[in-house]
Order: C-alpha cells, then sequence, then structure tokens
C-alpha cells in the first residue's frame, strides 16, 4: 500500500500531469467537434460511421495518453530519482505494477470525460447533418455506449502500453518516439500498401489501426477485426511491452 501511495504522489506532483490529463480532454474533444461540424449525411445515404464520426478525437488524445504515460517512469530515469525508488521498493515488478495502477486511475476518467463529452457533441450536432434515425442511426443506442465504453478502455491500454516501452527503452524522448511510431506506422503503411492481403494484415495488427475497429457502430462485418477482436489485439501489444518492460527492471535495473 505503501508503494501505491508515493507513486501517486509523485504522479499528482509531478509539474506536467495535470496539463497532459486536461491535454487528453480537449484535444480529444476538439477534434472529435472539428469532425462532427464537418460530417453530412446526404438524403441519398450515409458513408461515415456516426460513432466513429464523433470519436474521431481519440485519433489524437491518445498521443497524449502516451507522453504521460512515458513520463510517469520517463522522467525518475532522466533525474536520476529511478535509483530512490528502486531502493525504496526492492521488488521491481511491484514498483511497475503501482506505477500501472496509479496510471491507470486517471487515463480512465479523462478518457471517461473526454469520450462522453465527445458523444455528447455527435448528440447534438449529427442529427443537424442529417444522421437520424430515419437513416437508421441512434446516437445514444447501445452500441454507441459500447463504442464509448471500448474507448475508455482502448486509451487506459495505449497508457499501459506506453508505460512497459518506457520502462525498457528507459529514455523519455525515445520512448515516446517508438510509441508513437508503433501506434501511427501501421496505418500508415496500410495506406501505402498497393496488396489488399497485406493491407489487411497490417491493419490486424498494429495497436491503433486494431484497437480503433473499437469506435465502430455499424458495418461491424467488413472490419478487419472485431470491435472487441481490435481491443484484444491493443491488450496484447500492452501486455508484450509490460513484460518487456518488466524483465528490464528485474535484470538490468537490479
Amino acid at each position: 500500500m505503501s508503494t501505491l501511495s508515493a507513486e501517486w504522489t509523485k504522479l499528482r506532483t509531478a509539474p506536467g500531469t495535470i496539463w497532459l490529463l486536461l491535454a487528453v480532454i480537449v484535444s480529444t474533444v476538439a477534434v472529435s467537434a472539428l469532425t462532427i461540424a464537418a460530417a453530412t449525411c446526404h438524403a441519398a445515404g450515409c458513408g461515415p460511421d456516426p460513432g466513429r464520426v464523433s470519436l474521431t478525437g481519440v485519433d489524437i488524445g491518445q498521443a497524449v495518453v502516451a507522453v504521460l504515460a512515458v513520463l510517469a517512469i520517463g522522467d525518475e530515469y532522466s533525474t536520476g530519482m529511478i535509483r530512490v525508488s528502486l531502493t525504496a521498493t526492492p521488488r521491481r515488478l511491484s514498483l511497475l505494477a503501482a506505477k500501472l495502477a496509479t496510471l491507470a486511475g486517471p487515463v480512465l476518467v479523462v478518457s471517461a470525460v473526454a469520450v462522453a463529452a465527445s458523444l455528447l457533441a455527435g448528440r447534438l450536432v449529427l442529427p443537424g447533418h442529417g444522421f437520424t434515425p430515419a437513416h437508421g442511426f441512434d446516437l445514444v443506442g447501445s452500441a454507441e455506449v459500447s463504442a464509448a465504453f471500448r474507448m475508455v478502455l482502448y486509451l487506459t491500454l495505449v497508457a499501459a502500453l506506453s508505460l512497459g516501452v518506457a520502462t525498457a527503452v528507459r529514455d523519455s524522448a525515445a520512448a515516446i518516439g517508438v510509441v508513437l511510431g508503433l501506434l501511427y506506422l501501421f496505418p500508415v503503411a496500410a495506406s501505402l500498401v498497393g496488396d489488399r492481403a497485406v493491407q489487411r494484415l497490417l491493419e490486424q495488427i498494429g495497436p491503433m489501426s486494431a484497437g480503433l475497429n473499437a469506435e465502430a457502430t455499424v458495418g461491424l462485418r467488413s472490419l478487419p477485426l472485431t470491435p472487441w477482436q481490435g481491443l484484444g489485439v491493443v491488450a496484447l501489444w500492452a501486455a508484450g511491452a509490460l513484460l518487456l518492460g518488466g524483465v528490464a527492471l528485474r535484470v538490468r535495473d537490479a
């Protein structure tokens, strides 16, 4: 319990924590609002998924979550404070688990606020742009609620992935580069590949491309993965990163 308390104190008193948490909300809602304002559904038929439209801001918000998670341990390596932490908590995995627990709580809260605000913006604006029940859309239905729940989990998993990478890499700048590369490289590569089979594979294995299937509310059968399968892929990436970080913490920082 003392380890959790110590890690929570370090996280909440770090200069950038509160600003990064606020930035998750602001960036997510702002990008979602801009996308919502530009979306239209014509009488002939609607192309975009209203759930994806409302939650587009997660594409940017996840980058802020990644930076927050990396700095949660990266700052300790840069200042040398990690030596004090490891002396106070000789059990390395307990230290990593405490960091994960204290990080996950705030990320869950701000993610829930950001996602809820984005969906509310969609609920208020999209009906005026043609997204109505007459076209088969229910912006406050179970599909949208489920998508919102999944995206909160997605952002929390991105935080776990980022924490694991930062623990393994130790350098904040390098870790941020690695995490953002993992998130955004697969979608970019998929868009550049001409072979549809390779493209689909990249969409299935990339943490961001697979994970963002979780925000879909219509046309689920046409997705490379179902929403929950996509979330499962992100969970595997996060588990792998935490495992790598935990091993590095025990072996390298012993």
